[in-house]
């Protein structure tokens, strides 16, 4: 058997979402020495493009009121267009389809260029060479007087703090804490929701935005299913051209939707033009397993998002949580991730101003 790999550094972030690499960014930035385990081979999280259109299958928007992802965009270069919102929008109920003058569903928001997951890279490519760990999912945490450490099945990970920047659902349920976390912070971990942890989202890819030509927006609300809503997802200039829709799930361990089911339903609120889509995208948050814990449909409890409890550092001071949904601020938003990544950071750099310079390098 390998030995396992020893590594020393400040801090330990687990996951290279957006929260977890914006906190590697700013904590490198301030000196301090970083590890980033990420459990897939791609950073992103719940950011996930798909080449070479960048249809996101998974965050889309981003909104002008939200300081930081605006201003992180600006710092970064990210190309952005809004999102169109133009023309009536469709609503289907169980007695028919009706079409209403205007667009009440969607309101003025942004969207990426090359797709949402851009982002994501753009900010690992800030980060010093080797501080991402990929294929690196973390089975323990340890904490003791002097240090925190984190159990991968490689290596060991030691630092004076570690980052949770998964979703608390997903801590709890693959992780094992010792010392334990405080029952009440366990229990919230455990029934609070993960954003998209239970939807499933559909990408229609056609050769024109034909809807458009029809006067549509490309938005729908429907009460018959199997999409509950739908918004044009189409790139700058409606190229490519595309429709997405939102299928919650109906029942633990039940199929969201099938292929044939969301032709209909496209037909059916955009005319027979839909039926032919040049791609078709599937996506079930639920099948990912690192975003994801057993069950999460049964996960509702939403007030829990911004709990106070996970604003408080645990196990001494050394463990921190910034994941959108620990957010006080947009939880669910990439701008709440962004906020709980800041409050973490400047949790940490407080507790490090009376220590001495730490003299490690990233890794």
């Amino acid at each position: 058997m390998a030995e396992l790999e020893n590594v020393s550094v400040d801090v330990v972030i687990i996951g290279a979402g957006i929260g977890g690499l914006a906190a590697a960014q700013k904590l490198s930035g301030k000196g301090l020495s970083v590890a980033v385990l990420e459990a897939r081979n791609r950073v992103g999280g719940r950011l996930l493009s798909i080449a070479p259109d960048g249809m996101d299958l998974g965050a889309t928007w981003y909104w002008p009121n939200e300081p930081r992802i605006t201003r992180l965009i600006s710092d970064l270069g990210l190309e952005t267009f809004p999102q169109y919102i133009s023309g009536d929008a469709m609503y289907e109920t169980p007695t028919g389809v009706e079409r209403i003058g205007g667009n009440s569903i969607d309101v003025y928001s942004e969207r990426f260029t090359h797709g949402a997951q851009a982002l994501a890279q753009a900010l690992a490519d800030e980060l010093p060479s080797g501080v991402i760990r990929f294929d690196q999912p973390v089975r323990t945490i340890q904490s003791t007087s002097n240090n925190i450490q984190a159990f991968t099945q490689i290596g060991v990970f030691s630092a004076q703090h570690i980052v949770l920047a998964v979703p608390p659902a997903l801590c709890v349920s693959s992780i094992k804490f010792n010392p334990a976390l405080p029952e009440r912070l366990f229990e919230l971990a455990k029934i609070t929701p993960v954003w998209m942890g239970a939807i499933t989202k559909v990408v229609a890819q056609y050769s024109e935005p034909f809807w458009r030509h029809d006067g549509l927006a490309g938005a729908a609300i429907s009460y018959v299913g199997p999409m509950r809503e739908f918004h044009d997802m189409s790139g700058p200039d409606g190229e490519p051209a595309a429709l997405f829709g939102f299928v919650p799930t109906i029942a633990v361990g039940q199929a969201t939707v099938s292929a044939e089911k969301v032709l209909q339903q496209l037909v059916t609120l955009f005319g027979p033009k839909a039926a032919q889509p040049e791609k078709l995208l599937i996506h079930d948050w639920r099948q990912e397993s690192f975003t994801s814990p057993p069950g999460v449909e049964r996960l509702s409890t939403y007030q829990t998002f911004g709990h106070s409890a996970y604003t408080t550092p645990t196990l001494g001071g050394r463990l921190h949580w910034a994941s959108t949904e620990t957010a006080s601020e947009s939880p669910g938003h990439i701008e709440g991730a962004l906020a709980a990544a800041d409050r973490a950071v400047n949790a940490i750099i407080r507790a490090a101003s009376d220590a001495a310079p730490s003299t490690k390098e990233s890794v």
